[in-house]
């Protein structure tokens, strides 16, 4: 239904003011028997895409980082002709007031997303409203943030372009002394209707300074890459190899290079050893890019995620272990550039914002404060191995549909 959009409604309005401005009352049986909650779910719906499990609308978020549930003005349209089709009115009920649309362009970023069940539909609207509220006192780096992981969720379902984790590993004693390279990409290949996910990972380690080892301040797993086979080259082959992935996937299309804690990577990969990247854009523009390279920070889309306004952001590791990602040997460049790209893919993937910050801690956010209050057996590294076990709840237990296990719904 995204054929013909030229603007959006907030769903509150079509579901709770739509039917009753309606001039031939009855009309209002049919249309609000239509835009019910278990109805918009149901399979026959006649909104219900093809391949979609659910009833697809939209997450609109403003410039202040107010959001709203949105359907789009094809919906409407086709929703009234649909009426009309099959005999439930006499002639085309009038469209909304149009004073209710909303254009593509007060959205600061609009993206899809689907609900399958009535109650979770109900809860969308409650959950955003509720967060509409707490944001009125949340700082605006803050609201940067938020709107820059719906960019993200928005480019990563539409498969646009090659998302590439990088990292490098460096002397302790000598940042300048280079060790490592390891990337973990993702790009589509195929048409609109079938598109075929393809995925490469790889660790590159440098001859001439293979005796130079760690192991006072950061773990040496240099030689325990998982993922594939480590191979060592020279510092002419290890920038070569680096400068090839870049302009491969540039030319391409859009690339979106993913770091996590990007200061330290970018530096190297603009350094006069590798000189692999000259133009690229921090801000992601508004619509989906068909060219350029942007550099995404997982450390930045776990602070969104985390409700954290601040420069307090999570390390590497206690990302993934926040995540309930296992991690094992970091520190080995190959093994830390797959993990950022799962650490990406995990809240990319997943559902807008604050549905997946409740999916995974429910209850952990105040009307003041929208920042996660993690339990203490999350937070220290010494209690890990009760990761998966513990439930993140201390009032949950397997079985009770009215709580989460482990942060997500069972």
């Amino acid at each position: 239904m995204t054929a013909g959009v030229t603007g959006y409604f907030r769903f509150t309005d079509i579901f709770f003011e739509w039917h009753q401005a309606l001039p031939n009352k009855e009309d209002i049986g049919p249309l609000k028997a239509l835009i019910s909650y278990d109805a918009l779910v149901h399979p026959d719906h006649p909104l219900r895409e093809q391949g979609v499990d659910g009833i697809e609308m939209y997450l609109g978020t403003f410039a202040n980082g107010e959001m709203r549930l949105l359907m789009s003005s094809a919906q409407i349209e086709y929703m009234r002709y649909w009426l009309h089709a099959v005999g439930l009115t006499d002639s085309l009920i009038p469209l909304p007031a149009s004073d209710w649309m909303i254009r593509p362009s007060e959205l600061a970023n609009c993206s899809p997303c689907v609900y399958r069940e009535a109650s979770v539909l109900k809860k969308a609207i409650k959950t955003i409203d509720k967060n509409n509220k707490k944001l009125k006192f949340a700082p605006s780096l803050l609201t940067n943030r938020r709107l820059n992981f719906e960019r993200i969720r928005t480019f990563w379902a539409e498969r646009v372009g090659t998302w590439c984790a990088m990292d490098f590993e460096a002397w302790e004693r000598d940042h300048h002394v280079l060790t490592e390279f390891g990337w973990s990409l993702v790009r589509w290949e195929g048409n609109e209707d079938e598109q075929n996910e393809i995925t490469e990972e790889g660790h590159l380690t440098i001859r001439e300074h293979r005796g130079f080892f760690n192991g006072t301040y950061v773990d040496d797993n240099r030689d325990k890459f998982g993922f594939g086979e480590s191979e060592e080259v020279d510092k002419k082959t290890f920038r070569k190899r680096i400068l090839d992935l870049i302009e491969t996937h540039r030319q391409a299309g859009p690339l979106f290079l993913i770091f996590h804690d990007n200061k330290q990577d970018i530096k190297y990969l603009r350094s006069d050893t590798i000189q692999a990247l000259t133009e690229f854009e921090y801000l992601l523009p508004d619509q989906a890019p068909t060219s350029g390279i942007y550099i995404i920070d997982t450390a930045e889309l776990f602070a969104a995620l985390e409700g954290e306004s601040g420069g307090n952001k999570r390390s590497l590791e206690r990302g993934c272990r926040l995540l309930q990602l296992p991690t094992e040997y970091l520190h080995n460049a190959g093994n830390d550039a797959h993990y950022t790209m799962a650490v990406l893919r995990s809240m990319a993937s997943g559902d807008p914002l604050d549905v997946q910050r409740e999916k995974r801690w429910p209850n952990r956010t105040t009307s003041s404060n929208p920042k996660v209050e993690f339990k203490a057996w999350e937070e220290d590294s010494d209690m890990s191995d009760l990761e998966g076990v513990m439930p993140v709840d201390a009032d949950a237990q397997p079985g009770n549909d009215d709580v989460t296990w482990n942060g997500f719904d069972m």
